[in-house]
This record gives C-alpha cells, structure tokens and sequence, in this order.
C-alpha cells in the first residue's frame, strides 16, 4: 500500500464521503497520487469515477474529509484561487468537449489566450507544439466534425497539455476508440507522461489498456476501495471484487440482478400494474 502522505504524493485525498440525492458515492475512502507517475482510478460504471475527478478540481463538495493538491486543500480556496490551482490540472473529458465552430488550431490556442497575456506569435510557436506532440500539427486547420474519433480525443490531450499543468486527468480516455486509435492513445499519455514530467490520473474500466501503462491503481466499488497497488498486485489480488472486475466475470460479489422479491413470487402475483 502506498504512503497516504509524503512530499511525492501531488494529491492526497483523506477520509472523503459523498453522497448524491441521499445515495452514498464514496464513503470515507482515501488515497494519494504521487508525483510524475501514472494513477488509475478503476470500477464498476457508477462507481462515482468521475465524480472523483469533480471532487478533486473543485467543481463538487465532500460531505465530509479534505482533498489536498499540491498542498493546498481545494474546498478552502478562494476562487481567484482556485482558478489558480485549475491551471495546473488538464482535463480530458470522456467527450472530447472541442468547440464546434472553431478549427483544431483555434481550440488549442483557446485556453492560452484566456489565461495568458502572450502574443499570437507565441501563442502560435506554442500550438504548433502541442499538436506537434500528439501528431496532428498537419491537421491544424481541419474543424472537429472532420476529425475521427481519436483524432478528436488527441486534440482535446493538446488543448489539455496548452498551460503545461503539472497534472492531467483523463475521464474514461479510451472509450468509443477503434484498436488502433486506441493503442496510438495508450503509448500517447504514457509518452507524455515521461518526457512532460506530468502526473497522470486516468479513471477508466477499460482493464488491458489502463492497466498496461498505470503504475498505480485503486479500485472502487460500492464506495470504498476495495484493492490497490501495482498492476502486478492487483493481478494477484486475493479480493473477489477485484478478481471479478479485472477479469470481467459475471459471477461475483458485483450482481447482475438488481435487488427484488423472489421470481416466482413475482411471477404469481395478482396485483395488476
């Protein structure tokens, strides 16, 4: 099990609950995320990944517990200082969210000429780099209803690294992406990875891919964490949930039935609906 504090760990998220319309998403869970490596938030869909990645940028509220990022607790800030902090955390949205009446090179620049005083020459040099990283730089001029799907996604990474965050966060990365975009994505962010010194957080239920390039993974369930450590230790984990999720099993503690009355009884009830 990892240290839950240490001057390596980015984001330290203690004791945290939260809960949604009286449904509990987290319950008192915590975890760290250290610097410069790869972390894999990994679950069941509903588990509330996402929302873990809300939490942590402040866009949401905990019940209870604090989450830290770079040592700052983001449910304390201000809100000049959160936008402050928000610069530092790039965002990859499951959907891409590139705006529609603006071509590849103007969705890059976007974010530099919202948050930066630079002039268009070197916002230009900057742009040029970024796609240059994730091998669209030719196709600057395309606009997004021209792009594949994982060109798509490979924009909104470019657009995600524009401010140079120290972390990136990646909302389910490798959904709705044919074999090779897919794999052109996994070596993508761990490249980046490496040669940006960004940390990395990548919640997904993609197992193979996810697992392949994380150096770290939790996983949740039913609000709690129900495994943790390397990709070699959650293989070998002794936990069925765990077991049943890495291995798609439909026979575990993770139910394929919703919780109801006996079949036959239902089956024999009078009531009319």
């Amino acid at each position: 099990m990892m240290p839950v504090s240490s001057d390596n760990n980015l984001v330290l998220v203690e004791n945290l609950s939260f809960s949604r319309s009286g449904r509990p998403i987290f319950d008192n869970i915590s975890l760290n995320i250290q610097r410069g490596k790869i972390t894999a938030i990994m679950g069941p869909s509903g588990t509330g990944k996402t929302t873990l990645l809300k939490l942590i940028g402040g866009q949401l509220y905990p019940d209870a517990g604090k989450i830290m990022v770079d040592g700052q607790n983001v449910h304390t800030l201000r809100r000049n200082e959160l936008y402050t902090l928000r610069k530092q955390m790039g965002m990859l949205f499951q959907s891409g969210a590139l705006l529609t009446d603006m071509n590849v090179y103007d969705n890059v620049a976007f974010p530099l000429r919202e948050h930066t005083k630079l002039g268009e020459s070197m916002i230009r040099t900057l742009v040029l780099m970024k796609l240059h990283a994730v091998g669209l730089r030719g196709a600057r001029e395309l606009m997004p209803n021209e792009l594949s799907g994982g060109m798509a996604r490979r924009v909104a990474l470019a657009r995600a690294i524009a401010l140079d965050p120290k972390m990136i966060m990646y909302d389910e990365p490798f959904t709705g992406q044919d074999p090779i975009s897919m794999g052109a994505l996994v070596q993508l962010i761990k490249d980046l990875n490496t040669t940006l010194g960004l940390t990395s957080v990548i919640v997904s239920h993609d197992v193979q891919e996810t697992a392949a390039i994380a150096d770290y993974i939790y996983v949740i369930s039913q609000g709690k964490i129900v495994g943790e450590g390397t990709p070699h230790e959650i293989e070998n984990s002794p936990s069925e949930w765990v077991q049943q999720f890495m291995n798609g099993a439909a026979d575990g503690p993770v139910h394929f039935h919703y919780p109801a009355n006996d079949y036959v009884e239902d089956l024999l009830d009078s009531e009319i609906y």
